[in-house]
């Protein structure tokens, strides 16, 4: 009864931020024209079993279609603080084809950005053994992003308030690409993201590059009647800036009566670039996965003294539903299996 009385407040509480994103996509795809910005920043949610936030070449990469739902807030208790939502489903269709849509609401202050990415990603069986799982992966994905200034903090002008809001909202269109190599418990992804990153200033288009390049590896293994462990790191890398991040990862899991908890510890560190000094961030994560739903919490902290008042953190919830369920692959790796444990 204790179970079923969190899944209903999760399904609540799931309901009540997709009302809040589904408005999303038509407002991206209305408005589009002006300036360039970041697309989705880089958090922790990939460890959510949440990849494809990330790289657009794990679009329907597993065994079943996956839906994540994220809410992330920052400085609780504090006003205007920056926050962000997604809304994230991808799935396989067909045999060698993966489909993904991303809905986001990025918020700083009375600054926010509402994006609307679409995926397709091919993936490419290597393998010519029933005993062994190798895949060659291939994605691209397509965003168009509004930036808006919320115009109440200005005092009023007698014009009329479309007017101004069209003036202080802007969008720009981007797209990344990337490719991913499984094998076995082995997985890798290599992405470059803002490769078609362009403005419209005074009615002239005009390309900016802002790329990114972004590695991820890492290995599964252990017993499912003890524990298992995957290691992983991350890593980005941008020309622009001369700025390098590196995340240091590692998950454990552990199954209990079909039942499946887990929990993460993520290390970040960056350096280069014109910054006041490198930033680091420890990130603890705890989750759990019962049948096709998965929940988890995120906190992530700086460490350091930044001479910042404001303190408390970054909180995030994680919730999930696996649908369209198939029969589980060869490899070991959770985001090729989602119902590798059940």
């Amino acid at each position: 009864m204790k179970l079923a009385s969190l899944l209903y407040r999760l399904g609540y509480y799931f309901m009540k931020i997709l009302k809040k994103l589904l408005p999303l996509s038509f407002v991206c795809l209305l408005n589009f024209c002006v300036s360039a910005q970041e697309t989705l920043p880089i958090y922790s949610d990939y460890l959510s079993d949440n990849v494809y936030l990330l790289h657009p070449a794990a679009a329907g990469i597993g065994d079943s279609g996956k839906i994540r739902l994220t809410s992330r807030t920052q400085w609780k208790d504090v006003d205007n603080a920056p926050s962000l939502q997604t809304l994230s489903f991808h799935n396989r269709v067909g045999s060698v084809s993966g489909l993904g849509l991303i809905l986001f609401n990025n918020e700083n202050g009375y600054h926010s950005q509402k994006g609307f990415q679409t995926t397709y990603a091919y993936h490419i069986n290597l393998s010519n053994s029933y005993r062994t799982f190798e895949q060659l992966s291939f994605g691209l994905s397509l965003t168009l992003v509004q930036n808006q200034f919320d115009t109440s903090i200005l005092p009023p002008t007698g014009i009329d308030p479309s007017l101004i809001d069209i003036a202080n909202s802007d969008g720009y269109f981007n797209g990344d690409f990337g490719m991913a190599y499984h094998r076995d418990k082995f997985f890798s992804y290599l992405t470059i993201k803002n490769m078609f990153l362009t403005t419209k200033t005074d009615d002239v288009l005009e390309p900016i590059d802002l790329s990114k390049f972004i590695l991820s590896a890492g290995y599964f293994f252990g017993e499912e009647k003890s524990l298992q462990f995957e290691p992983s790191v991350m890593a980005l890398y941008e020309p622009h800036f001369g700025r390098t991040q590196v995340d240091l990862n590692c998950k454990v899991y552990k199954v209990i009566n079909g039942t499946q908890l887990w929990g993460a510890l993520s290390y970040r560190t960056s350096f280069g670039g014109e910054q006041i000094e490198n930033t680091n961030f420890i990130t603890p994560i705890i989750g759990i996965n019962y049948e096709k739903f998965l929940f988890s919490y995120t906190y992530s902290e700086q460490l350091g003294d930044l001479g910042l008042v404001v303190k408390g953190g970054y909180h995030q919830l994680t919730l999930g539903l696996d649908v369209f369920v198939r029969k589980s692959r060869l490899a070991a790796c959770p985001n090729i299996n989602s119902s590798y444990f059940y």
